[in-house]
């Protein structure tokens, strides 16, 4: 495909074949220098994509004394601009959506479904900016409800905390970034990011979107690298937030180089479907089925296994079986695909071993099971035992695990086992047995009769324990790039302040 030409700044055709990205700083595109490059391959058919700078030091330095710059022209931009300058960006997202289309297809082997589905949510994401600016307001305190600030008045402002690091992960290539950059920009901070390096073209196209769009140079700055490009941003002392998707063990690694500024950490999951006996099971199977697979399973909030109790335990397992074979995996270019590869073999090998360690413990495969290179086949395992090792760890992959449990106390003790406690979901018709699990999970959000989603993030979504610090969500996101200031006047001098009567 030609890159249209709004794009040429940022990734070129390589004469030697594909294309060659450069990094976004200020106002410059520029080409790699200190770092040297790596290579981008498609996990589709395993073609270079591109080639791509690795940052080094000069390079992490210039973006974020970019940005250090940049803050007062953005926090010059009128609130209602910035909307403005964001409307604009959905525009543009839309006359381009066939190129980000064939970036995600190459580079994060999404088929074409699921691609258009995370470029429509990044435009009402990116629609939805007024609603998120309601919670960029203030609060008046006024000072008479307390002996001691009687005579005065407090006024709470949200203001800006300055440069945000945004380092995102390679499942949502163009969603992840704008939910971390929408809010940050619109609370008139500056931004420095660093995409995946498996996806970081579709990062850089957005970034040429804001650019175009009318953010002023030095706002929004990518630089591309490996793991030691986000670590110098989450060390330096001019960096003030911290916004992170992935890995909770990357997650743990930033909380202790961090130092003392915010942290806003999205990490693993373990989310699990609870069904039990009263609930309708053609629902929970479709929907169990939908929550393991969709996006190959490469999903922090996926349903990572499903504890159904043993008395309809077969009846869902038939029911499941069925829906599965609607779940085609294969090339995501094909339109009857589902399921695509998953992001490089590595990740395929490890789904393998998790199910080979779950039979050796006695769980059998219904459906699926092979992998072939990065491609893993959509997965139906039953009869998981609690101590499979795909019983406690993510998945990440397209696999059904089904664990039969007695009652309702044995699935509370196998869905608090993993140290995660992101999403997690309830199929059931009883209203009070809901309410009671719902209330015990120890997860950030519980689904009630459907998959756990956070789509667009209307609804706010994180983690407790080892999934996270901090919520995401219209609006909520803002609270992580927003510090607060007080301000407070003496009323008194000037005969305005409110008498303390009893005291005369």
């Amino acid at each position: 495909m030609d890159i249209p030409e709004i794009f040429q700044e940022a990734i070129q055709k390589d004469p030697q074949g594909g294309w060659r990205a450069r990094n976004l700083i200020g106002d410059k595109w520029l080409p790699a220098t200190s770092g040297g490059e790596f290579l981008v391959t498609s996990p589709v058919d395993g073609r270079v994509v591109a080639t791509v700078p690795r940052a080094g030091a000069a390079e992490i330095s210039a973006a974020v004394a970019s940005a250090e710059t940049a803050q007062t022209r953005v926090r010059e931009i009128a609130a209602i601009d910035r909307i403005a300058i964001f409307g604009r960006v959905q525009q543009l997202l839309e006359k381009h959506k066939n190129f980000f289309k064939y970036l995600l297809l190459w580079e994060a082997g999404k088929p074409e479904p699921e691609a258009l589905g995370e470029i429509e949510a990044t435009k009402e994401r990116l629609r939805m900016t007024m609603q998120e600016a309601k919670k960029i307001t203030g609060e008046y305190i006024p000072g008479d409800w307390s002996h001691d600030t009687i005579g005065k008045v407090g006024i709470v402002m949200h203001e800006p905390v300055g440069i945000v690091a945004a380092i995102t992960s390679f499942n949502y290539p163009l969603y992840i970034p704008a939910a971390k950059i929408v809010p940050a920009l619109l609370a008139g901070n500056t931004v420095v990011a660093k995409p995946a390096s498996a996806v970081p073209l579709t990062f850089l196209c957005f970034a040429r979107l804001l650019e175009e769009a009318g953010f002023p140079q030095g706002s929004i700055n990518v630089i591309t690298g490996s793991s030691s490009v986000g670590d110098a941003l989450v060390a330096d002392p001019k960096v003030r937030v911290v916004s992170f998707t992935g890995s909770t063990e990357v997650g743990q690694h930033i909380a202790k180089i961090a130092g003392i500024k915010k942290l806003h950490l999205e990490l693993g999951g373990k989310g699990v479907a609870i069904v039990l006996e009263d609930s309708d099971l053609e629902l929970a199977a479709q929907k169990c089925v939908e929550g393991s697979l969709k996006n190959a399973g490469q999903r922090c909030d996926a349903i990572s296994s499903v504890l159904v109790m043993e008395e309809v335990a077969e009846e869902l397992v038939r029911r499941m079986q069925k829906i599965i074979l609607q779940w085609l995996g294969g090339d995501p270019r094909e339109p009857k695909t589902k399921v695509g590869p998953l992001i490089n073999e590595t990740a395929a090998v490890r789904v393998s071993e998790l199910i080979e360690d779950a039979v050796q413990k006695g769980a059998k495969v219904l459906s699926g099971g092979t992998r072939q290179g990065p491609y893993f086949e959509p997965t139906l395992l039953d009869h998981v035992p609690a101590n499979a090792r795909i019983a406690a760890e993510e998945t990440f992959g397209p696999v059904v695990s089904v664990i039969r449990v007695k009652n309702e106390e044995e699935a509370l003790a196998i869905a608090a086992f993993p140290r995660y406690g992101l999403d997690s979901c309830i199929f059931t018709n009883n209203y009070y047995r809901m309410w009671k699990l719902a209330k015990r999970l120890e997860v950030g959000g519980v689904t009630i009769n459907d998959l756990p989603r956070h789509g667009v993030g209307y609804f706010p979504f994180g983690g407790v324990r080892n999934s996270g610090i901090g919520r995401e969500g219209v609006g909520y996101s803002i609270a992580e790039m927003t510090q607060h200031k007080t301000i407070i006047f003496n009323l008194e001098p000037a005969g305005l302040g409110k008498k303390h009567l009893l005291a005369e």
